[in-house]
């Protein structure tokens, strides 16, 4: 049974790169993270002229986003991953710099499973193992460059700390570290910490399972090293005294500027993004409130629910709302329903009722993940950006009628928001030796609605990604489509496809051509049936058209 144990360990980083690998771009909620990253590891960090060096070369002074984010994160990926990505050639640099990042979540999850298993016996561990890697959120996001996600490793070795130790002195420095990882993450990473560190130190000074003398220290020293930290760097990166997480919760919490994003119900949390997140309807419905009501499994519970619900409902004061936000509390809910499934599956040779419940459990994990491996599959389809980036330096590069030695394009804004990134544009350093032969790439991201009216400023242009070709001027062709999802379709003998329709004769790349490749074998199977993704149109690859190509375009 051990190697059954080791085979869940070993599946959670496994699976955490595989959802890297299935879906490997960002979309524009991790790009300040994943830029800057690029920026540390291409143009370093300068000690002259440190102004005018970083407002020239780094991304963040061009697109600074709605609030300053810190450089914590990226300064760390940057520094453990350069000499994996010298070793390996930087044309992978994107994936390894991703992939650190999965693999110290899954450590965090890792250790918090050693931590129920200590606590709660090994098939508890086994349960929560289980409904992990069946839950897609999770493993889909631990690799993606997300504030959250930095700071969801450190909530989560926090919450394996706050599992209960039999030694006293033990469980008593177990919790201060605990309350120093939460100090850390909310200080450094994401403000709203601050609220699942006060529900916690609460919950635990109402157990008496530690006092205000071990606090209020412990407390003090991690705030001031975060504040020593965060504050410098942060300061030089973006050359100006600054405390990011100061201004994110100033623009958040006080300004109330987060609305602008979206408003959802109070409830929203509850009602939607918990199941969601959790994935398995059992256990939010069932597992997680019969752990709490049983006698057996609620003193082990409690520590795991309690906390992590007055947060989220704390939480929900906040006006907009994102799943993303509550991630960290996925860990112990988690925890709680693997005690409410093991209490059940162990009893299920003692009555008719808990077998059929244990065999219901089982089926619902093998349901979730079915339906985790689903999502994964369709959210690989919602980056096209990244695709048509990827197709249009290979179509570029590997066309041997082209004598451009330098190629400019001009990507737009559905493009740079679902994948385009600067280390797809730039797959080497710029100061790396290159062939003589090999093309230069450059890059426009422009989005200023009046220069894009003007006819000039498509003139310097070879190659566009557009979302609309019509909003172009000039002489374009279009040499290529790249697709994304558009729902579910359920197709029958004879209809033909909308994504089909729209696309008319232009070649289709990337994933949208597997898919079509896919469903046009499946329905020569099934005499015309099909469900499946929907595709659709999303990215245009387009190409100038020269001088005499532009007449013989019109004269046709």
């Amino acid at each position: 049974m051990a190697a059954l144990d080791l085979l869940l360990s070993l599946a959670i980083p496994a699976l955490i790169l595989t959802h890297l690998l299935v879906a490997p771009y960002t979309k524009v909620e991790e790009s300040f993270n994943i830029q800057a990253t690029h920026d540390i590891l291409v143009y370093g960090t300068p000690t002259n002229n440190i102004y005018e060096r970083l407002s020239t070369q780094y991304d963040h002074f061009d697109f600074p986003g709605a609030v300053p984010r810190t450089f914590i994160g990226p300064v760390l990926l940057a520094g453990i991953s350069q000499p994996i990505i010298a070793a390996v050639g930087f044309q992978y640099a994107q994936l390894i710099v991703r992939g650190l990042l999965g693999l110290f979540n899954a450590g965090a999850l890792l250790v918090f499973k050693s931590s129920v298993k200590r606590a709660f016996g090994r098939s508890t561990a086994r349960w929560y193992a289980l409904l992990q890697l069946s839950q897609f959120h999770i493993l889909f996001y631990a690799s993606r460059t997300l504030p959250n996600m930095f700071a969801f490793g450190l909530s989560t070795l926090a919450f394996s700390q706050l599992i209960g130790h039999p030694d006293e002195k033990v469980r008593a420095w177990r919790y201060r570290m605990a309350i120093g990882n939460l100090t850390i993450a909310a200080a450094v990473f994401r403000s709203e910490l601050a609220i699942l560190l006060i529900t916690t130190t609460l919950y635990n000074l109402a157990r008496s399972h530690i006092s205000l003398r071990q606090i209020i220290p412990t407390f003090l020293i991690f705030f001031v090293l975060s504040l020593v930290v965060t504050i410098p760097i942060d300061s030089y990166f973006w050359q100006k005294p600054l405390w990011p997480e100061l201004w994110g919760f100033y623009y958040n919490a006080i300004l109330g500027s987060s609305s602008e994003w979206g408003v959802s119900p109070w409830h929203y949390y509850f009602t939607s993004a918990i199941p969601k997140i959790l994935m398995n309807p059992l256990s939010t419905a069932v597992l997680i409130p019969y752990a709490l009501w049983n006698a057996g499994t609620k003193s082990q519970a409690q520590p795991l629910v309690i906390p992590s619900i007055l947060f989220v409902a704390i939480y929900s004061l906040q006006p907009h709302k994102e799943a993303r936000f509550i991630f960290y509390v996925a860990p112990p809910l988690t925890a709680a329903a693997a005690l409410a499934a093991n209490y059940i599956f162990t009893r299920r040779t003692k009555s008719v009722s808990f077998l059929l419940a244990s065999v219901v459990i089982a089926g619902s994990v093998v349901a979730s993940f079915s339906l985790s491996t689903a999502m994964l599959v369709i959210s690989s389809l919602n980056y096209p950006g990244g695709e048509a980036l990827s197709e249009l330096r290979n179509l570029v590069t590997s066309s041997s009628s082209l004598d451009l030695q330098t190629v400019t394009v001009h990507t737009d804004v559905l493009s740079c928001m679902t994948g385009v990134t600067l280390f797809g544009q730039h797959p080497y350093p710029p100061n790396d030796p290159r062939p003589t032969n090999e093309i230069v790439f450059t890059y426009d991201k422009t989005e200023d609605e009046n220069t894009l009216r003007s006819p000039s400023f498509w003139e310097k242009f070879d190659y566009v990604l557009a979302e609309d070709p019509n909003k172009t001027i000039g002489p374009w062709e279009t040499v290529g489509v790249v697709e994304g999802f558009a729902g579910v379709e359920v197709m029958k003998p004879g209809t033909p496809s909308k994504g089909d329709i729209e696309s008319g004769q232009d070649r289709v790349f990337g994933r949208g051509s597997l898919v079509r490749k896919m469903k046009g074998h499946i329905r020569r199977l099934t005499g015309g049936w099909w469900v499946g993704p929907r595709m659709e149109p999303k990215i245009h690859m387009l190409r100038k058209l020269r001088e005499g190509e532009a007449r013989r375009a019109v004269t046709e």
